[in-house]
């Protein structure tokens, strides 16, 4: 539960401080253009009480077409998007796969979860790194549905942590293996190993040359 009152509560201010940004920016271009409220309303088809209420950050928009409506009155149009910002809760399956994983590796070798990328206000975590004389990142994944978006998360990770190597690590079940299979040679670039050369190496307290794929 802390987790999830813990995204609630951040996804909940991320929507205030964007929803008020948006209102002071459709307040400053209604007023440089000239025109009232009362206007803006007529045009959009609102109400001026919605009109100024937006433009004072007051309560979340109630529809987004009524937004919409509003910046087209105003020569603006409305583009939503959505970017990273932590990483999503995690189900008990993943759970248990990484703990089926954390369970094969040597005594030797440190296990650790949740590990931030490491810049400053950076969200994004690992599932686990791996430490040893040297370290390895570990995201698991329990059903792949974009395999190139999970291969490009991991890759911009790699960069904004400094880590030179991750496994990706993927619930053995008949459609994984068919989607490894249908782009393995895509992903030989980024994760050149495979689950027989990672775990040789993690079993015996070595941590692997290379990243790679390991199926569990």
């Amino acid at each position: 539960m802390p987790t999830k009152e813990r995204a609630r509560d951040r996804g909940q201010r991320n929507a205030m401080r964007e929803w008020i940004k948006l209102g002071a920016r459709l307040r400053e271009e209604r007023l440089a253009a000239g025109v009232s409220q009362g206007h803006i309303a007529d045009v959009a088809g609102l109400t001026q009480s919605r009109i100024s209420r937006t433009e004072r950050g007051q309560r979340l928009p109630p529809r987004l077409d009524e937004l919409g409506r509003h910046c087209s009155a105003l020569g603006l149009r409305l583009s939503l998007q959505a970017y990273p910002d932590g990483r999503a809760v995690r189900d008990a399956p993943q759970l248990g796969l990484l703990d089926r994983f954390h369970l094969q590796l040597h005594i030797s070798l440190g296990w650790s979860t949740e590990v931030l990328v490491g810049k400053y206000g950076d969200q994004r975590a690992w599932d686990a790194v791996v430490s040893g004389s040297e370290r390895v990142a570990v995201d698991a994944e329990t059903h792949l549905y974009d395999i190139q978006a999970v291969q490009r998360r991991i890759e911009l990770k790699m960069r904004d942590s400094g880590m030179d190597r991750a496994v990706l690590l993927v619930a053995s079940t008949r459609h994984n293996r068919a989607v490894l299979r249908e782009h393995r040679r895509a992903l030989a670039s980024t994760f050149p190993l495979d689950t027989a050369e990672i775990m040789s190496s993690l079993r015996a307290g070595r941590i692997p040359e290379a990243s790679g794929i390991v199926v569990l």
